[in-house]
């Protein structure tokens, strides 16, 4: 059943402020859409119950209006879906109004691609996507762009801007491109453009990432961090145990590792769910993870409680509040980890994703392609081969011995 109402949806601006915008706020099986008027009220203009603007307001006329052309419209919709016994989700009906209304900006839509991430507990993608939308805009001086607008001259007008006078990395502005290039490919399947428009492929922009050195640990280094004295229930020490942990189980990454609980290891099994692409996996516990996990067992509550101390404060559906705790404790162990690598004499810059190197470094070409691909769980084979690539150096070492090396 659907349920149709008129709305003061309230929303934080960018100076902290709340700003209160008509919205027309429909509701089928619970989940709940809405479909924004374009127009600001105060509270103290709004009559909640006869969901109207108050005669008090000096556009109350239009404004009411305007509320009932749009909610004849949603209506109409739904007597049309219902009549002809379609299931329809609030979400689809919205969607067909706005595409009958007008077409969205490009920041119309990157502000949609935003809320549906909130909403969707993305917290990390979202402030990520957001920080590329506001490049984007600085680039753009605020104007609102269409999606005819952005072609491949004001792309490349865009990379020169982004890459000369803000002075991001290339791969920084290829991140936008893949942002980009993501809402004009939703755009395109709205029908807000079409497709002859659209600015990247063959003979047109191409994204590619520039090439990345990638460093990990030897064994002799991993060596040095394990036989540390290290006094038990410092930070410092627990750092170790939180780096170790990674690299032992194939460089799991430490966001996965933070939010790791008791309940996901069965017998000698750890069994988990990647954050970055929802991937199942389980991996046997080598035995030096048993041994760190020893070190926690005394803090546990039940099997839900995490393993690690950084999330145990916080409720385990609050996601936002579990975002910004595992951000702050990542630079703090990164801090730690600078100290170990001074105290084991290490000249190489070490950060939990080092772990992850570090596990490549030492299984150079010991171990095959597929089952790395299944360690390191990447969807493609290729990915795998590339990760490797950059620490597999000895028939290029070799190489480069047999030609120089001509001295006897």
């Amino acid at each position: 059943m659907a349920t149709l109402k008129t709305v003061l949806h309230s929303k934080i601006n960018k100076k902290g402020a709340k700003d209160y915008r008509l919205a027309l706020r429909l509701t089928v099986n619970r989940k709940r859409s809405y479909y924004h008027l374009g127009q600001k009220v105060e509270p103290k203009f709004w009559d909640a119950h006869r969901e109207k603007v108050k005669s008090t307001h000096s556009r109350h006329k239009q404004l009411n209006r305007l509320i009932r052309k749009k909610y004849d419209e949603i209506e109409d919709v739904i007597f049309e879906l219902e009549a002809s016994k379609q299931d329809y989700t609030a979400k689809q009906v919205i969607d067909s109004i706005r595409k009958n209304t007008k077409k969205l900006s490009f920041f119309e839509l990157a502000d949609n691609h935003i809320e549906d991430l909130i909403k969707a507990k993305n917290h990390n993608r979202a402030i990520s996507d957001r920080s590329k939308i506001n490049r984007i805009k600085e680039f753009a001086k605020n104007r609102n762009l269409t999606f005819q607008e952005i072609d491949e001259n004001l792309l490349k007008r865009m990379k020169i801007y982004l890459r000369n006078t803000v002075g991001i990395s290339e791969r920084s502005v290829m991140n936008i491109f893949v942002l980009i290039r993501l809402l004009y490919n939703s755009a395109i399947s709205k029908k807000i453009v079409d497709q002859k428009f659209y600015p990247f492929g063959r003979g047109k922009i191409k994204i590619k990432y520039p090439q990345t050195i990638k460093i990990g640990l030897n064994e002799n280094e991993i060596l040095k961090i394990e036989e540390l004295e290290l006094e038990e229930g410092t930070a410092i020490w627990h750092t170790r145990n939180v780096f170790l942990f990674s690299f032992y189980l194939a460089g799991i990454r430490i966001s996965d590792v933070l939010r790791m609980r008791w309940g996901d290891i069965v017998g000698d099994r750890l069994y988990y769910k990647m954050s970055k692409n929802d991937k199942a996996d389980s991996l046997r516990l080598p035995a030096p993870v048993i041994d760190i996990l020893a070190n926690y067992m005394e803090d546990k509550r039940d099997n839900s409680d995490y393993i690690f101390p950084e999330l145990k404060t916080i409720a385990f559906q609050d996601s936002k509040a579990i975002y910004t705790r595992i951000k702050t404790s990542i630079k703090r162990l990164n801090d730690n980890l600078a100290d170990i690598a001074t105290l084991a004499k290490i000249d190489k810059k070490i950060t939990n994703h080092i772990a992850r190197h570090s596990f490549g470094n030492i299984a150079g070409d010991k171990v095959s392609p597929q089952m790395l691909q299944k360690l390191y769980r990447h969807t493609h084979l290729s990915t795998t081969i590339g990760y490797q690539g950059n620490f597999i150096h000895k028939n290029a070492d070799e190489a480069l011995d047999a030609i120089i090396n001509f001295k006897k």
